[in-house]
């Protein structure tokens, strides 16, 4: 199924994001001797007003918890209040890769998504911990993950399931049997949205998001867009978070939706040659049109996506936060942007 950037996407979504604020973290801070960097995933734990925040540093794979104040609609300075660093000498650490992407707080665990390192046969796994990043266990990722992933292209995302029951997962990239990396005009790129029992650990159903076509023709390999983080804000209602690069970062916020129509693909082999429903689509935001309000006018390389306090007028807000890949590829930000979260 070829689509197109205007193709299966309407602006008659059920929600709006407000901007509100953004909040530049100081580049080179420290937190126990380790950079403050790759901040790649954020979560939000509602209860004890805490957020927890994963690093993709392989070397010293860690997270954090923070306290995030939000007032008059605006973000005071983050405040990093611990860092746990997974022991890559404990059994599970060790025989896994782990290139740490998106976090969730539940049940008083912590379920943390890994890419793995495909060109170094290193499978992406999706995993809990206790609070201290001790090793709990793995959720049962389906094989044709295992086999069929693009390398930087797998777990990127997690979220919680709106009823608390189990969580969702996206890969950023199409599999390799499901279709291409998106390309420029059209593009034949779906990923899965996969669903896993918090009990079990079991993937029990999948639905099918269609990533958009580039908005210019590729220049190099480079050239890409994928999902970079999901939130499922009501039942079956998820905020995709697509993040392209073409000589800038080029990212968008859709409002997805499974409807009575979603195929199921849970199971399938291969997406290339079935006939399918993919989830409906929406756009939300374009960052573009809040550069303006930026205070140096640029959207970096945004990873993650949560909740946030409430405002006092009830309706919720969200931040995202950016991935400065501490600074390899020349200066980047570690950006928390607030919005608004309105239903229409």
């Amino acid at each position: 199924m070829q689509t197109t950037e205007k193709e299966n996407i309407s602006n008659e979504s059920k929600v709006k994001l407000k901007f509100l604020d953004e909040y530049i973290y100081p580049l080179n801070g420290n937190f126990k001797n380790l950079p403050i960097g790759g901040l790649s995933g954020i979560d939000y734990d509602f209860e004890n007003d805490l957020y927890y925040i994963v690093s993709d540093d392989p070397n010293n794979p860690r997270y954090y918890t923070a306290n995030i104040d939000i007032k008059n609609s605006k973000i005071n300075k983050p405040i990093f209040t611990d860092m746990f660093v997974f022991d890559k000498k404990a059994p599970f650490y060790s025989s896994t890769f782990l290139d740490l992407e998106s976090i969730l707080y539940l049940n008083n665990q912590i379920i943390i998504s890994s890419e793995g390192n495909i060109y170094g046969h290193q499978k992406p796994s999706i995993f809990s911990s206790d609070k201290k990043g001790n090793f709990l266990s793995e959720f049962t990722v389906p094989n044709i993950f295992l086999q069929e992933t693009r390398n930087n292209g797998s777990f990127e995302s997690l979220t919680k399931s709106f009823d608390k029951q189990g969580i969702w997962s996206a890969n950023e990239l199409p599999l390799k049997t499901d279709g291409s990396e998106p390309d420029f005009p059209q593009t034949n790129s779906p990923v899965r949205f996969t669903y896993y029992d918090q009990n079990t650990r079991q993937a029990t159903k999948e639905f099918i998001y269609e990533l958009s076509a580039l908005t210019q023709p590729r220049i190099n390999g480079n050239d890409m867009n994928g999902v970079s983080d999901i939130l499922e804000y009501k039942k079956d209602h998820f905020l995709v978070i697509e993040r392209a690069f073409q000589n800038e970062n080029i990212v968008k916020i859709f409002d997805a939706s499974i409807t009575t129509n979603s195929t199921n693909s849970f199971g399938t082999k291969s997406l290339k040659s079935e006939k399918y429903i993919p989830m409906k689509k929406e756009l939300v935001l374009d960052f573009n049109d809040i550069k303006k309000f930026l205070k140096q006018n640029k959207i970096d390389n945004i990873e993650g996506i949560t909740f946030g306090k409430n405002l006092p007028n009830g309706n919720r807000t969200i931040i995202v936060i950016s991935d400065d890949n501490f600074q390899q590829f020349g200066p980047q930000l570690n950006q928390f942007i607030l919005f608004e979260l309105i239903e229409k």
